[in-house]
């Protein structure tokens, strides 16, 4: 209720109708005003637009350090991002890049001084060789630089050893490799870079008596004597170091067979007097099609000519012993009178480490100061 100037109560309704909304129009050409949250909230979108620039194509598809990305226009903060994964202090690479061994190689370069070298069976793969671990990465510094990075063993030694800007000398690698490997191990990699002319035994000897203090030099002494160059596979190799290690004869590699008629035909492994050859059958004979067609016509050319034959394989060299074992039988069957093979001192000594079969580093030491 309320009441009219007259005094007269006057009723009036429980809900009044809304008032009409009043309509300003804003000459044209005026921005209308913001808020400062929708400023703020603007501003942010403007910095994240920032962040999302283009990375350069230079950065996509290989490791780089962090200065070779600011020189590109990335900037520090846009490393920090998602975009992009450390992969040792101060190298980087783009999140979609899948990392090869190649470029793991050179992000080690990038992460470790300029006179770093790669050593050891790092340099040795660097060449070709499909053989042993990948990682970690082996690389030796002059001096007495102690760094830890992951995947990295970072050898350290008086001298650097010969080779050039990135790596020493195969040679010197052979000479590394040596001071930790296993003995057949190491005359598989021996015989592989004698065959291919990455190294000579002289090299060998002379780099080993210059200094005999490096590591692996006594060892490399040890085992020249067990190499050949002579042997075109690391299978090869293998199936030599098993057959001699267990006292049966060294078969002759890669020798001519004769098959009558002034023909012949080259046996991996090939025991002469018994007229026997051994064959290595890999992964690659029978992925490589001209191998494969040349294996099948040597072996029908031995079937032909009466020459009797073994074909070794990755199975059958996971079993040395079994292998052996079926070499003895079949010289035996061949008319041979030797010893049977025996798996004693000589055969455990394949594999074990080189070091282990030297005396004490201490004692050589003293043994090179005195002139013996």
């Amino acid at each position: 209720m309320t009441w009219d100037p007259s005094g007269t109560p006057e009723a009036i309704p429980a809900h009044r109708p809304p008032e009409p909304k009043r309509i300003h129009r804003r000459p044209s050409g005026i921005a209308s005003p913001q808020p400062a949250a929708a400023l703020e909230r603007q501003s942010v979108r403007s910095r994240w637009s920032g962040e999302m620039r283009e990375i350069p194509e230079d950065l996509l598809s290989t490791p780089f350090t962090r200065t070779r990305a600011l020189e590109l226009g990335v900037s520090k903060r846009m490393l920090a991002g998602s975009r992009f994964v450390r992969v040792h202090p101060r190298v980087w690479r783009h999140r979609d890049h899948q990392m090869t061994w190649d470029d793991e190689i050179l992000a080690a370069q990038l992460a470790l001084p300029p006179h770093a070298r790669l050593t050891h069976i790092t340099r040795i793969q660097l060449l070709g060789l499909d053989f042993g671990p990948r990682r970690p990465l082996h690389f030796v510094v002059e001096g007495k630089l102690h760094l830890a990075l992951d995947g990295i063993f970072l050898h350290r030694t008086n001298e650097l050893a010969p080779g050039d800007e990135t790596a020493v000398s195969p040679a010197a690698a052979f000479i590394a490799y040596c001071s930790t490997g296993r003995l057949i191990d190491v005359i598989v990699i021996g015989d592989w870079l004698l065959h291919r002319q990455h190294m000579t035994v002289p090299e060998v000897v002379t780099l080993a008596l210059a200094a005999p203090w490096r590591d692996g030099a006594d060892e490399a002494l040890l085992v020249l004597d067990l190499l050949d160059g002579r042997s075109r596979s690391i299978k090869e190799s293998e199936t030599r170091a098993l057959l001699e290690a267990s006292g049966l004869p060294t078969p002759e590699l890669n020798s001519p067979v004769d098959l009558g008629d002034d023909a012949t035909a080259l046996g991996d492994l090939v025991y002469v007097d018994q007229g026997l050859v051994v064959e290595f059958q890999g992964g690659h004979h029978q992925t490589d099609r001209t191998q494969y067609v040349a294996d099948i016509e040597r072996f029908a050319l031995f079937r032909d000519h009466g020459v009797p034959y073994l074909e070794v394989t990755n199975e059958s060299l996971r079993r040395p012993k079994t292998l052996v074992g079926t070499v003895y039988r079949t010289l035996l069957n061949l008319g041979y009178h030797g010893s049977p093979p025996e798996f004693g001192d000589n055969w455990n000594r394949l594999f074990r480490s080189v070091r282990e079969l030297l005396p004490p580093r201490r004692t050589r030491l003293r043994e090179h100061a005195a002139g013996r």
